[in-house]
């Protein structure tokens, strides 16, 4: 991006494509330097911004709280335990207002994908043009610093809590509990022959039920992650659109970042608050 002037929909489309690695047409690996280049190296193609991105807020999360923990008083807390204990206490509340079973997984879990999307999202604030363009003096093609706009990485995230919820949903209530779960409701007879009509009616509404809870999960995170991106981006625009408009851009710039902080803490809440309540609707006979 360095050096080019770029047309409104090429700038969009620039902050709206991965740093992709992949293997290309010819056969060889390496990075895409075009969007038309990613798209061809199709499923098995890394977007390496979000894994970076995501990978460095993860452990920045981990080396925080670790700290904190480590440097634990039980006199007067500094300010960075008091922020992580004022987290910890306000994860505990949903975790015992929402799992009605006994996990001590479920508490971590939730402490973890609060933290890790609220990061995520937060890097949506950063300025849209600062690391892009720092990037492309490195010689960077592409950089998407908000993972959770991503739907690659939203999915991954859901598609593990998924699992969980399949793990415990088994593990809790055996094979043929969550078989049961799937084929003798919401319809049932007392009638055994009619009762067995009913099973493949159920499993088509269970399943569907099932399958989209993690594909909810990952839309609703994505979609408005994504949404909020795209709106800076436009704002952006407005800067190169004369002295008026680029005032008005920043009004708006700054009205919307305020607005956003609601929406990035917001979206991660949900993503944790509906963890929990799958994880506690595995545990429980339905």
């Amino acid at each position: 991006m360095s050096g080019e002037t770029l047309t409104s929909g090429e700038y969009i489309k620039h902050h709206l494509t991965n740093l992709t690695f992949g293997k290309h047409a010819d056969g060889g690996w390496g990075m895409a330097h075009s969007a038309a280049e990613a798209k061809e190296m199709g499923f098995w193609a890394i977007h390496v911004d979000t894994m970076f991105w995501s990978l460095l807020l993860g452990v920045l999360f981990l080396y925080f709280f670790s700290k904190s923990a480590k440097a634990a008083t039980s006199s007067v807390p500094g300010g960075l335990q008091n922020f992580v204990e004022w987290i910890v206490e306000f994860i505990d509340t949903s975790v015992r207002g929402s799992f009605s079973a006994r996990n001590a997984l479920v508490a971590p879990l939730a402490l973890t994908i609060f933290v890790w999307i609220f990061l995520q999202n937060l890097m949506d604030l950063v300025p849209v043009d600062a690391i892009p363009l720092i990037s492309g003096l490195l010689g960077i093609h592409f950089m998407k610093v908000v993972p959770s706009t991503d739907p690659n990485a939203t999915f991954g995230m859901a598609i593990g809590v998924f699992l969980l919820v399949l793990f415990y949903s088994i593990k809790i209530k055996g094979v043929g509990g969550f078989v049961g779960e799937l084929t003798l409701q919401p319809f049932s007879s007392k009638n055994p022959v009619v009762n067995l009509l009913f099973i493949p009616i159920n499993f088509i509404l269970e399943f569907v039920s099932l399958a989209a809870k993690p594909i909810s999960l990952a839309l609703r995170l994505f979609g408005n992650m994504y949404a909020g991106e795209m709106i800076f981006i436009l704002i952006a625009i407005m800067y190169n659109a004369g002295l008026v408009l680029g005032l008005f851009g920043g009004v708006l710039q700054l009205g919307w970042a305020i607005f956003h902080i609601l929406i990035i803490t917001l979206q991660a809440f949900i993503f944790m608050t509906l963890t929990i309540v799958y994880l506690d609707m595995a545990h429980h006979e339905h």
